[in-house]
């Protein structure tokens, strides 16, 4: 288990072997409940082939001094990813501006104890 946030890994090892990697990480939000997007690769049991990218959003709490997965979202391709972000840009585009919007990740639910 990771003591910092920074230690956190996405890797997955079965039976010894790497069946999920990671490949990108980018820690949205920091405290006591961390939010990390991790870009991942699963392996293909039968042919032995990295599968095509996909995304995963994991919310970790910190109990007795190392971070433990609370809960996660997967992204399961690049198209669903690209809705996504189409939506969200649709949406902030419509509601314009907010109070405390623009700003630096703001994290609601962390410090409700809310998983997010």
């Amino acid at each position: 288990m990771a003591e910092t946030i920074e230690e956190v890994s996405y890797n997955y090892e079965d039976e010894g072997k790497l069946v999920r990697k990671e490949m990108k990480k980018e820690i949205l939000t920091k405290g006591a409940w961390a939010t990390v997007m991790f870009l991942y690769q699963e392996l293909d049991r039968k042919s032995e082939q990295w599968g095509a990218p996909k995304v995963s959003i994991v919310r970790f709490k910190k109990s007795g001094g190392v971070y433990r997965k609370q809960s996660s979202f997967n992204i399961s391709s690049e198209k669903q990813a690209r809705q996504i972000v189409g939506v969200i840009e649709k949406w902030y585009a419509e509601v314009g501006p907010t109070e405390g919007g623009e700003g630096e990740g703001g994290d609601s639910g962390a410090e409700s104890g809310e998983e997010g």
